[in-house]
This record gives C-alpha cells, sequence and structure tokens, in this order.
C-alpha cells in the first residue's frame, strides 16, 4: 500500500510545472544525445542494407518515410490522451502537452506527405492521388492546423484549452481510418508489412535499419515535445506575471 501511496506521489509530483521544469532540465541533453546516435546508426545501416529486387536503391526513403508516417499518428494519439487529461482529470500539464505537440505532428505528418509523394513518383508513376491512405493522412494534417490555429485564435486559456481537446478527440476517429485504409479500401498504398498479425514481411536486412531510425526519431520527438512543453510552461509565466504587473499598475492610480 505505502509503495502505490508513493508511485501515485512521485506521478502526482510531475504534474507540478516547476519539477517537470527541473525534470527535462536533466532529461533533454540525455535524450539529444540518445536520439544523435540512434539517428547516425539507422542511417549508417540504412545505406549499408541491401537494395529492393524491385524498387532498388528508391526504397532507402522508406527508412524516412515510414517513421514519419507512424510518428505522425503516435503525436496525435498522445494528443488525443492529453485531451483527455484536460477534459477528465484536469491535470494541469495536459493542456501544455497537447499544444506543444501540434505542430511537431503537423511537421511530422508533412514530412510524411513529402516524403510518400517523392517515393510514390517512381514506384506509381505519379506524385499524388486522391486514395485512401493519402487522402486520410492529408486529413490528419489539415486536423494539426486546425488545432494550431484554435489554440492561437481564443484570448482565453481556458477555453482554449477546452475547444482543442474537444477538436482533438472528435479528429482521432481518423487514426484508425489512417491505419486500416489500405485493409478497407483498394488504394496504390501498400498493405501493412511491419506492424501486422502474422509478423513482418520485410527481411529482416531491411526490417533493422527501419527500427533503429524509428527508434532514433521517437526519441527526437519526445525530445522536441519536453523542448516545446518547457518553453511553453515558460511563456504562460511570462504572460501570467506581465498580466499581474498590469493590473497592479492599474490599481495603483
Amino acid at each position: 500500500m505505502s509503495e502505490t501511496v508513493a508511485s501515485a506521489r512521485k506521478i502526482s509530483d510531475l504534474a507540478n510545472p516547476t519539477r517537470f521544469i527541473a525534470l527535462t532540465d536533466r532529461l533533454v541533453p540525455w535524450l539529444a544525445v540518445l536520439s544523435g546516435v540512434l539517428l547516425a546508426a539507422g542511417l549508417y545501416l540504412s545505406f549499408a542494407a541491401p537494395e529492393d529486387y524491385q524498387q532498388g536503391t528508391t526504397v532507402r526513403i522508406m527508412y524516412i518515410h515510414v517513421p514519419f508516417a507512424w510518428l505522425s499518428m503516435m503525436c496525435y494519439t498522445l494528443m488525443s490522451v492529453s485531451a483527455l487529461g484536460t477534459l477528465v482529470w484536469r491535470h494541469p500539464l495536459a493542456d501544455v502537452a497537447l499544444k506543444s505537440a501540434a505542430p511537431i505532428g503537423a511537421t511530422f505528418t508533412a514530412l510524411a506527405l513529402i516524403t510518400g509523394s517523392i517515393w510514390g513518383k517512381p514506384m506509381w508513376g505519379t506524385w499524388w492521388v486522391w486514395d485512401a491512405r493519402l487522402t486520410s493522412v492529408f486529413v490528419l494534417f489539415i486536423i494539426y492546423l486546425g488545432i494550431i490555429a484554435l489554440t492561437r485564435a481564443m484570448d482565453d486559456p481556458s477555453r482554449a484549452a477546452r475547444a482543442a481537446a474537444i477538436m482533438t478527440l472528435v479528429g482521432f476517429i481518423n487514426i484508425p481510418i489512417i491505419k486500416f485504409s489500405v485493409d478497407w479500401w483498394n488504394t496504390l498504398h501498400q498493405p501493412a508489412s511491419v506492424i501486422r498479425l502474422g509478423g513482418s514481411t520485410i527481411h529482416p536486412s531491411l526490417l533493422w535499419p527501419l527500427l533503429v531510425m524509428a527508434l532514433g526519431f521517437t526519441v527526437l520527438f519526445f525530445t522536441l515535445h519536453m523542448m516545446a512543453m518547457r518553453t511553453e510552461i515558460w511563456r504562460r509565466r511570462v504572460r501570467s506575471m506581465r498580466q499581474l504587473a498590469a493590473r497592479r499598475a492599474d490599481g495603483g492610480r
């Protein structure tokens, strides 16, 4: 029982923005170094891996395109959990996590669309096609932009937090559509070949570089997210101090 209480206290301590900033100050440098090492190792393995017998050297774009696509969905899932934290548990850092993750998720989604288009031109003979997978990922990018615009358009932080949380949860319906679009509809995009029942269909010589790159980009994502959350907390503190100073100045007249 005492261990349960101690664990709960540790989790609640992280809800304190000051303790969270202190934690990120210690973790971010290590995570940045780790992501750099993993990405360097992943790039080396990617160029050392054999070419695909059908796609040739073009297949190497997979090592950045697939992690970008995975992270675009993982980031949105994290934002959806944060939205629940805002609406249900009223966690003080939940809105900070959601708002800070949105620009990073939009960037990874844009990179997934761009690298996918570059990969699609030699394989499909076209830069773009409005099939289910590509369209649903494009919709995800639009949702990210909408959430970013919404969080910046409203002056009241609490109203903006609730509106963004509701919009995020409504938009989460697009995540399973992206995941299963290649199974539900006929698309140019290939079906799932890594995360699927029955195991991966990719040869280990190509799969391991992909997994190392994915791990490196995942660590990079959490590094950037912690940095963005830390910046957002400081921005809100500065804003509060300015408002307090303005009220005191008005009261002294």
